[in-house]
């Protein structure tokens, strides 16, 4: 009896342990509810939606299509007194906020920036008395400076390289520009040699509003490059580097001569396109997550 005791206490002690092995068999994941889990984060890494802004600085160029002047010389050749313009020498900024869309490695961004712009140039007259055995003669320099603030729209494509917290990317796009504001100094200074003597002067700086001087919109084309570098909660940080290439004139071709004080000293605006250089830097938030351990786009 104890022997059938013994063995009936063996058979449900096996028994037992079989079942405890079943279970813990039934609760491991299977390699392919691995490998489906894996395609799932696949699938879902595959598009993003980022939200974020940048700013910084930016230089401006400008191409000169038509020269338009108040004053004509008669003694000498008009392009010694034309105007030179200073290209990539004044700091100007902006301050963008961007939404994109990711989808296998290609962004698709939207970026509407407020951008200040400033280009300078300066020109000069000089009048000789054509009197006999006279040396008299006034030389004029005018130093203008422009500021025009504006709002892009720009849409741009981007192709991301590598898979790494550090992501380097390529872009391209198109940009519409609306006029906001703008205004324009005008420094003249010269040497007076008519009145008995030489006599070095510069006058006073005259700052006017010059907004009608700009034409409502402009239009061009983006490139550049950049990168992100991933932080360990999704954010992104990003460094950028556009240059926009103007594609239409900047300048209002009815309102060139419609400012009193400007045309009284002898300015009035060329026709011109305008490119510019600008370095942002800024920061990104992904809007999908699979769960809160989880990172949106790079497991790395």
């Amino acid at each position: 009896m104890k022997k059938l005791y013994l063995l009936l206490f063996c058979f449900l002690l096996a028994a037992n342990v079989s079942l405890a092995q079943s279970s813990k068999s039934k609760k491991r994941k299977s390699p392919a509810a691995y490998n489906k889990q894996n395609k799932e984060n696949e699938r879902f890494l595959e598009k993003q939606w980022w939200l974020g802004v940048k700013g910084g600085m930016n230089l401006t160029k400008v191409n000169v299509v038509t020269n338009f002047s108040i004053i004509a010389p008669t003694n000498y050749d008009a392009s010694e007194s034309g105007k030179k313009y200073k290209n990539f020498n004044l700091v100007g900024s902006q301050f963008t906020m961007e939404a994109m869309f990711y989808f296998k490695r290609f962004t698709f961004s939207l970026q509407p920036t407020y951008q200040h712009s400033r280009f300078a140039y300066s020109n000069q007259y000089k009048w000789i008395s054509t009197a006999e055995n006279n040396a008299n003669s006034v030389e004029l320099k005018y130093n203008q400076e422009q500021k025009v603030d504006h709002v892009l729209i720009p849409l741009l494509v981007k192709y991301e390289f590598g898979s790494n917290k550090l992501r380097p990317y390529l872009q391209i796009g198109i940009f519409q520009a609306i006029r906001v504001s703008a205004t324009k100094a005008v420094t003249v200074s010269g040497i007076d040699q008519a009145s008995g003597g030489k006599n070095e002067f510069s006058d006073e700086t005259v700052t006017v509003g010059a907004k009608d001087l700009f034409a409502k919109n402009y239009w061009g084309f983006i490139a550049g490059a950049g990168a992100y570098y991933t932080l360990g909660n999704n954010v992104r940080l990003n460094l950028d580097v556009q240059y926009k290439y103007g594609m239409s004139n900047i300048s209002s071709t009815k309102n060139r001569y419609s400012n009193d004080r400007l045309a009284g000293i002898g300015d009035a605006m060329d026709d011109l396109n305008m490119d510019n250089l600008a370095i942002s830097v800024g920061c990104l938030f992904p809007l999908r997550f699979l769960e809160s351990g989880f990172k949106s786009l790079d497991r790395k």
